[in-house]
């Protein structure tokens, strides 16, 4: 199982097992919420990519990964069921 997996399992589990205080379920509770901050982390990916060094580049696509994960979380599509689409495309 690599990291990705590891951690969607570790949001999944926030899903089916709330804690409270927990910015996870927070964020699986309000799907409004959850779907401005990914547009917001995926707007500060471009700004970094544009205006920032590496290193912010890399921390903004980390915290776009991990929002797009409770995303992904949230509507029962597994990470796997990307990369096979990733996989299909590049077969064309």
């Amino acid at each position: 199982m690599s990291f990705i997996e590891d951690l969607q399992a570790l949001i999944h589990d926030r899903k089916v097992n709330p804690k409270e205080d927990s910015y996870t379920n927070a964020l699986l509770e309000d799907q409004e919420e959850l779907v401005k901050k990914v547009g917001e982390e995926a707007i500060e990916v471009v700004l970094a990519a544009l205006q920032e060094g590496p290193a912010r580049l890399v921390s903004e696509t980390a915290d776009l990964f991990y929002h797009m994960l409770v995303l992904l979380t949230a509507h029962d599509i597994q990470w796997e069921e990307v990369i096979e689409e990733l996989r299909r495309r590049h077969q064309k």
